[in-house]
C-alpha cells in the first residue's frame, strides 16, 4: 500500500538520563511493553507497509542498534546518514532511493519516538491521507486537539477536498496560550505531529522547485545508493547539504501553492517529549504510579515492582534500570529514573527543565550525557 520510512534520530535531551546522544529515546522499551519506540512504530505500520518496504533514516552511531531491534527490515532498507542534516535530508534521501527502485510509489513518514494508542484508528487515517496522496497531494496527518497546547505547531485548514481530506492553508508555529485557545475554538486548526504521505515523484518535484540544491545532492546520492559507490557520493555530497526540517524547506512553501492537504486522526497520539508525559500516557497502578518494567504487587501497602519499593507514593514515574532497588517514600507527582552513571530525581511539572540538566553538564564538559 505505502512505502513507511521511519526518521530515527535525535537525543531525547528532556528524557536524560534514560535517553542519550548515543542511545536515545526511540532505542528505549517506553510503550509499557517489551517493546522499544522504534520497535513498536514498525508494528503499527505493518498492516499498511511490511518491512520489506519499510525504511529507517538513522545515524552512524545509532545504526546496529537499529538493525538489531528490526531484524525483519532488510538491511538495503536501513540508511544511514553520515550526520545529522536536519529532518529534509533524511526524507528526502528516503524519497529519492524509494523514487529509483519503484518510480511514482506512494511514501509516508512517521518519527520513530511517538505513542499511539488506537492502531486501528491509525490505520485508517493513513489510509485516508493516502487516497489524498493519489490524487497528488503532499498530506499531512493532522492531530485533533483535545486542548490548548503551546508546545506543538499547528495546521490551518480550508475547503474540503473531498471525503476527509483538507486543504492546508498554513503552517503554524508553536503559538501563545492565548493564540492556542483561538485555534482550537475555531475548528479550523490541527496539531501538525511531523507525518506526512505523498507520491516520491510528487514530493521530489516541489523539492527541486524550493531547494534545488538540496534536491541536487539527494538525487546523486540516491543513485550511488545501491552500488559500490556510495561512501564517495555521502562523503563528499552529504557534508554540503543545507541543513533544513521538511516543513520549512517544502511544505510550508507547497501550503501557499495549494498543494497540501490533511486528514484529521484522532488515535492517541503522544510525542513522548519528557517525562510527564510518559506519566499520563502509560496506565498506572492503583495510586497512579507508572513503573517501567514487569509489575508485581505486594500483599500489604508497600507495593514492590521489579526492583522498586513505593510506601505511601502516587501519581510519580519510576524507572529503574540497573537492578538496583530503588525506594521511594512519601512523595507525590515525582520523577525517578536510575541509570548505572546517573540519576534524576524532580517533581513532574519540572520535567521540560531536564533540558537545562543536560545543557549545564554539556558546559561542563561531562561524559555523562
Amino acid at each position: 500500500m505505502l512505502y513507511a520510512v521511519i526518521p530515527a534520530g535525535g537525543s531525547g535531551t528532556r528524557l536524560w538520563p534514560l535517553s542519550r546522544a548515543a542511545n536515545p529515546k526511540f532505542l528505549h522499551p517506553l510503550t509499557g511493553t517489551a517493546a522499544t519506540l522504534l520497535q513498536a512504530t514498525v508494528s503499527r505500520l505493518a498492516p499498511l507497509s511490511p518491512p520489506a518496504d519499510t525504511l529507517v533514516v538513522t545515524g552512524a552511531a545509532h545504526a546496529t542498534s537499529v538493525a538489531r531491534q528490526l531484524p525483519e527490515v532488510p538491511e538495503a532498507n536501513i540508511l544511514v546518514e553520515p550526520s545529522p542534516r536536519d529532518s529534509c535530508a533524511a526524507i528526502g534521501l528516503a524519497a529519492a532511493v524509494i523514487q529509483l527502485r519503484a518510480p511514482g510509489a506512494v511514501m509516508g513518514s512517521f518519527a520513530a519516538d511517538h505513542l499511539v494508542r488506537d492502531e486501528a484508528v491509525f490505520a485508517d487515517v493513513v489510509r485516508q491521507a493516502v487516497a489524498g496522496a493519489e490524487q497528488g497531494l503532499l498530506m499531512t496527518i493532522g492531530i485533533q486537539p483535545t486542548h490548548p497546547e503551546t508546545g506543538y505547531g499547528y495546521l490551518h485548514c480550508g475547503e474540503v477536498v473531498s471525503g476527509p481530506v483538507r486543504r492546508v492553508v498554513e503552517f503554524k508555529e508553536k503559538p501563545s496560550l492565548e493564540v492556542a485557545e483561538e485555534y482550537v475554538a475555531s475548528g479550523r486548526y490541527f496539531w501538525n505531529a511531523g507525518m506526512f504521505v505523498w507520491r516520491t515523484d510528487v514530493f521530489l518535484a516541489e523539492l527541486s522547485r524550493q531547494q534545488p540544491q538540496l534536491h541536487a545532492g539527494l538525487t546523486k546520492i540516491a543513485a550511488a545508493w545501491d552500488t559500490d559507490d556510495r561512501e564517495r557520493a555521502l562523503t563528499e555530497i552529504w557534508p554540503e547539504l543545507p541543513k533544513i526540517s521538511v516543513d520549512y524547506a517544502v511544505m510550508e512553501g507547497a501550503a501557499a501553492q495549494g498543494l497540501v492537504g490533511t486528514v484529521p486522526g484522532d488515535f492517541g497520539w503522544h510525542d513522548v517529549g519528557d517525562f510527564d508525559t510518559l506519566c499520563e500516557m502509560l496506565p498506572g497502578d492503583r495510586d497512579g504510579n507508572v513503573v517501567l518494567g514487569e509489575r508485581s504487587d505486594a500483599d500489604d501497602d508497600v507495593a514492590v515492582k521489579e526492583g522498586v519499593i513505593l510506601h505511601d507514593v502516587a501519581d510519580s514515574l519510576i524507572i529503574p534500570t540497573t537492578g538496583r532497588i530503588v525506594a521511594a517514600l512519601g512523595v507525590r507527582d515525582m520523577i525517578i529514573v536510575d541509570t548505572p552513571d546517573a540519576v534524576l530525581v524532580c517533581p513532574r511539572d519540572r520535567a521540560q527543565d531536564v533540558k537545562k540538566l543536560v545543557d549545564s553538564l554539556k558546559e561542563r564538559g561531562s561524559e555523562v550525557l
